[in-house]
């Protein structure tokens, strides 16, 4: 069993920037890709960013592409997600999740994730 807890959300102008956290339990974290996914009030969970539990590998939403970077630190059973030049369409609740499944890349697909954190609210202003 792996727990996640996201930290680093909060409120921001828009063109601003924010680094969530992820801090995960457990000594699998290295052998697990990470995901960002993220839900708007009234709106399906989406994806954000993944990376490969090497770190080698990443992916992003078209959304976020050249503004969103992950990264991760299996030292520190962290994953990051630094958040440049944030719009109010951004405004969420930021889900970190962890996929058991070790693949060069990372999915994409939320129902592919088995470990999920509680979530952190990212608040953008206009």
């Amino acid at each position: 069993q792996v727990q996640l807890k996201e930290s680093g959300g909060g409120l921001v102008q828009a063109g601003g920037s924010l680094r969530l956290s992820c801090v995960a339990s457990g000594r699998a974290f290295s052998s697990y890709a990470m995901g960002w996914f993220r839900q708007a009030p009234g709106k399906g969970r989406e994806f954000v960013a993944a990376i490969a539990w090497s770190g080698r590998n990443t992916d992003y939403a078209d959304s976020v592409k050249d503004r969103f970077t992950i990264s991760r630190d299996n030292a520190k059973n962290t994953v990051y997600l630094q958040m440049n030049s944030v719009k109010p369409e951004d405004t969420a609740v930021y889900y970190c999740a962890a996929d058991r499944v070790t693949a060069v890349l990372p999915s994409t697909n939320p129902d592919e994730y088995d470990f999920w954190g509680q979530g952190t609210q990212v608040t953008v202003s206009s």
